[in-house]
């Protein structure tokens, strides 16, 4: 009776490890949530952008077509990790959203970060630049597209130093993207033969950036490093022209500009700044017609950051995992896994890889804002400076404090 019971406890075992089995291959349902700042500083470089390039890649995904029902919701976090917390739990628990993607505000995509973990979802993180996520905040969960403060500070900052600009002040948001970003253009200056002169920190959204700027003014520093994004960024670039800072000899260094944040100010305004991007609408024939189908469908016509290019090009690549997996198993760390194996490769960003540590590997460009003489249309603002390879474009390995690299 015993080895009859013994056998037929493991027989019913067997059967519904392979139930499980076959329902996870049958399981071809998944929920995406676009969690970004919709209305406030970074609804034009995210927001509602970061749902359309979501809705394109599953629609060019194939996966509709092949059976799968792909749903997809947006949230806006308003700034606030609070509110950014509450809405993934809403999302993991009630909804049952498998994938987040978005995020800008680093404050926020840290906390969001944790409950993915907790909630083995995932988070393909494009919107938030904190190099911590894929460091010391690393988790099994979360992939880090697109951009990361060691990515810009290595980009602009060394690049301005080694050209002369080796005196720096910065004007820094005051949350954990601007400390972030301070951080490690800092150490890119000092690496570079630079030296930082001082600093002062800015609330988010700040409409008078006047007493900053003067203190800046006042360092006497060559270079004046905005450690800010969005509506920030070009707020202090329009009061900084109108203080006439640049004009007198100092150079603002925007350490995160967007293409709509150059849209927004004109090259009249914009112009000569140097930045550090990972993507541009017209770099080639690929990023062309993402591009033009994107502004066609934007109510606003924008075209689309380097943001929007990152939840597009994470969705594709995290289509591509499920697909390798046969269905989708609902298990987050296991989908990440997947995708690390699986070598990254589309139109936008080209051919790259996913570190262990969850960051993405692909080149970047130091480009510089045409004056309006050289520009020969709309939207045709960048001219390329430098291309920084792969390799060279993002936190070394042997450097990372990611703790998923001791193991």
């Amino acid at each position: 009776m015993k080895t009859k019971s013994i056998a037929s406890l493991l027989l019913t075992t067997a059967l519904t490890l392979a139930a499980a089995s076959l329902a996870h291959a049958d399981d071809k349902v998944v929920k995406i949530g676009a969690l970004s700042d919709q209305s406030g500083l970074y609804a034009d470089l995210g927001g509602p952008g970061s749902t359309l390039a979501a809705q394109m890649a599953v629609e060019d995904s194939g996966l509709t077509g092949k059976g799968w029902k792909i749903d997809i919701i947006a949230g806006d976090h308003q700034n606030k990790p609070d509110i950014g917390v509450n809405i993934a739990r809403q999302w993991f628990d009630v909804d049952k959203v498998d994938v987040i993607v978005d995020v800008p505000n680093s404050g926020v995509a840290l906390a969001v970060s944790n409950i993915v973990k907790e909630k083995n979802g995932i988070l393909l993180n494009s919107g938030a630049g904190t190099s911590d996520l894929t460091n010391a905040q690393c988790t099994p969960n979360t992939i880090h597209w697109t951009y990361d403060t060691y990515t810009l500070a290595h980009g602009t900052g060394s690049a301005l130093t080694k050209n002369g600009g080796d005196s720096w002040f910065f004007l820094t948001a005051d949350y954990a993207f601007g400390a972030a970003l301070e951080r490690d253009t800092t150490a890119a200056v000092q690496a570079a033969g630079g030296k930082v002169l001082g600093g002062v920190k800015a609330p988010l959204s700040t409409a008078d950036f006047s007493s900053f700027l003067l203190q800046a003014q006042a360092s006497k520093a060559k270079i004046i490093g905005l450690a800010n994004a969005g509506a920030d960024t070009t707020n202090s670039i329009k009061q900084a022209a109108e203080f006439g800072i640049t004009s007198s000899g100092q150079k603002l260094a925007a350490l995160l500009l967007f293409i709509t944040d150059v849209h927004s100010l004109g090259l009249n305004t914009a112009q000569g700044l140097n930045f550090t991007e990972t993507f541009y609408w017209d770099m080639n024939d690929g990023t062309r017609a993402f591009a033009k189908r994107f502004q066609e469908r934007m109510k606003n016509h924008n075209m689309p950051t380097m943001v929007h290019a990152g939840v597009y090009a994470s969705l594709l690549h995290y289509f591509k995992a499920l697909e390798a997996l046969g269905g989708n198993p609902h298990d987050g760390a296991k989908i990440v896994a997947k995708m690390k194996e699986i070598p990254t490769d589309d139109a936008l960003f080209g051919k790259g890889s996913i570190q262990p540590n969850g960051r993405t590997i692909h080149p970047a460009y130091l480009f510089e804002v045409k004056k309006p003489s050289e520009s020969k249309g709309p939207w045709d603002y960048y001219k390329l400076v430098s291309t920084i390879p792969a390799d060279e474009a993002f936190t070394p390995l042997d450097k990372s404090t990611c703790p998923l690299l001791k193991k």
